[in-house]
């Protein structure tokens, strides 16, 4: 008879684990791992494993910096894996040119995200940066708008944005406003590599430490302000989904004359375990019903709703009849619509997963569009950009200011349109028609998949790369591999697959924050036959975006 030997660390990751536990300053996670480790080596199997998950490596500092659960060890966020972001981030600074100048700190109201603030703070003040550092939560967009006002060389926001209460994240800009690309991501993951190994104690600390509140509240918000326009018989709903919208939509409120909104009371106040929601996103199901039932009793004529860090926006409305919440790409399509009338000169942008309808609007306009890819990141980064959005609820509306996605001038945008558009009798669900006949309907639709096992998604875009479909809803369709630098898009390598076909466009990619494989589809109607019988193309398309899914479904064997 054979005897399983009991699983045990191994002595090298007791001893990594004990090299974490007498440098973590942070009591709490501290007690977490010490007790994890006794009972690891005690032999309990739960506690093994929670263990070597939190010490599987360290967090990889991407294009969106950091982002991952709250806990002890190097695979999740604390104050040992911030510290040294902090002091990797600094040292990358000062390597290129940047010593001695100012670097602003945001956080939102997340667990511990004002104690990650100060650490970094600190640690760029001892690196010889004047830290200007917030003193209470702040929306990502004032941090992003903070850099320029204050003319800093860069800047720093903890939040996780709409991830799970369990999670925090570290976001990172340059002196531009905007988010950093490769290789300057790769550049300071290196910087941190080599900053990590020495304990953190032997970080510098220094107290050149600024704290900013009211006064960047008030300079976003006069800006913001110059965004819309007061029509007092708007009624609209706001929710902050428990986030930190809330203070400065009410500034913005008294600053531009706006009508008072009717609040979700319940979501108005930050709160960092998200009570009312499953998910703190406002795309998720279910995640603005108490705010629609609070139009439904107030015949409001718009909701508008924020993520916890007030950098997306979900805008909902009697549509064909009945309250749903916009598509991230109708209100895109909508927001942009609003841009060309007024005139604004510049370059349109969107990502390549987003609808292809802002594009034949620019054209047909005579002005530039320019597709990136996912993220701002790319969006923020395009020459000349007026306005851009990307399908995930991100609208940018003030680039100048805030090259970066903002829910809050997105808002302020919005209810310009909306007053605008009452005053002139017609509604959000009018304006969509009208834009669909004169540009042909489009829909778009995301077929998402979350995995326990990251090889289900290599598996289903290797058959994609090796098998596409030929034809997509009975049409010929084009392949184009953008990870493939020959692919001629003009656009940068990225794991992604693109599909086109006269009435279809599709792109699939993995997440580049969740274990998903994201499939992004759209499907249309040229502008005659929508202008004909608006109704009987929605449906048509409902029902093509059905087969669509269905057929990609199976294409990526899933």
């Amino acid at each position: 008879m054979t005897t399983t030997r009991p699983e045990r660390l191994s002595p090298e990751l007791v001893a990594e684990v004990q090299s974490w536990l007498d440098q973590d300053p942070d009591e709490a996670t501290r007690t977490e791992l010490s007790d994890l480790l006794v009972r690891a080596q005690s032999g309990e199997a739960e506690a093994i494993a929670a263990v070597k998950s939190a010490f599987a490596g360290p967090l990889t500092f991407g294009t969106a910096g950091l982002r991952a659960a709250l806990g002890p060890g190097p695979s999740r966020m604390n104050r040992v894996v911030v510290q040294r972001a902090a002091a990797g981030f600094a040292s990358w600074l000062r390597s290129h040119s940047s010593r001695g100048g100012t670097v602003v700190i945001g956080f939102d109201a997340r667990h511990n995200s004002d104690v990650f603030a100060r650490d970094t703070a600190e640690i760029m003040a001892g690196a010889g940066f004047h830290a200007l550092l917030a003193d209470s939560p702040i929306p990502t967009p004032v941090t992003a708008f903070a850099i320029k006002h204050y003319g800093a060389v860069a800047g720093i926001m903890v939040t996780a944005s709409h991830n799970p209460p369990a999670d925090n994240g570290y976001k990172v800009y340059l002196g531009d406003g905007s988010q950093i690309v490769p290789p300057t991501d790769a550049e300071i993951a290196h910087e941190i590599e080599v900053v990590s190994e020495e304990p953190v104690g032997a970080i510098a600390r220094g107290d050149d430490i600024e704290f900013i509140g009211d006064e960047l509240i008030d300079a976003y918000v006069c800006r913001a302000a110059k965004l819309t326009t007061a029509n007092p018989d708007v009624t609209w709903v706001y929710t902050a989904m428990h986030g930190v919208g809330t203070r400065v939509v009410r500034r913005l409120v008294e600053k531009a004359g706006l009508p008072e909104f009717i609040g979700v009371t319940e979501q108005l106040n930050p709160d960092p375990d998200f009570p009312t929601v499953a998910f703190p996103n406002p795309e998720e199901p279910g995640a603005i019903d108490l705010a629609i039932a609070q139009a439904r009793k107030h015949d409001a004529d718009v909701v508008i709703a924020s993520d916890p860090d007030a950098d997306r926006c979900a805008v909902a409305a009697v549509i064909d009849g009945d309250w749903r919440m916009l598509t991230g790409d109708e209100l895109g399509t909508l927001l942009g619509d609003d841009a060309l009338r007024r005139g604004l000169d510049g370059v349109y942008a969107n990502s390549v997963v987003s609808s292809t309808c802002l594009g034949r609007m620019a054209k047909a306009a005579g002005r530039k569009h320019h597709m990136t890819l996912t993220g701002f990141k790319w969006i923020g980064r395009v020459p000349g950009l007026v306005f851009g959005y990307e399908e995930a609820i991100g609208y940018c509306c003030d680039p100048s200011h805030v090259p970066d996605k903002d829910g809050i001038t997105a808002l302020a945008t919005i209810l310009r349109l909306v007053g605008e558009l009452k005053a002139s009798g017609t509604t959000i669900a009018e304006r969509l028609d009208e834009i669909w006949a004169a540009h042909g309907l489009h829909r778009t639709s995301q077929l998402a998949v979350r995995v326990t096992t990251m090889s289900i998604i290599s598996q289903a875009m290797d058959r994609l790369r090796n098998q596409p479909p030929a034809t997509l809803l009975g049409d010929r369709v084009d392949v184009c591999d953008l990870d493939d630098p020959s692919n001629g898009s003009g656009l940068p390598q990225q794991n992604a697959i693109e599909l086109t076909g006269p009435r279809v466009h599709v792109v699939t990619r993995p997440s580049g924050t969740e274990p998903k494989l994201k499939c992004y589809l759209e499907v249309r109607a040229a502008p005659a036959e929508s202008a004909a019988d608006l109704s009987a193309t929605k449906a048509r398309l409902d029902a093509d975006m059905t087969t669509l899914r269905d057929e990609m479904s199976q294409a990526l064997g899933i």
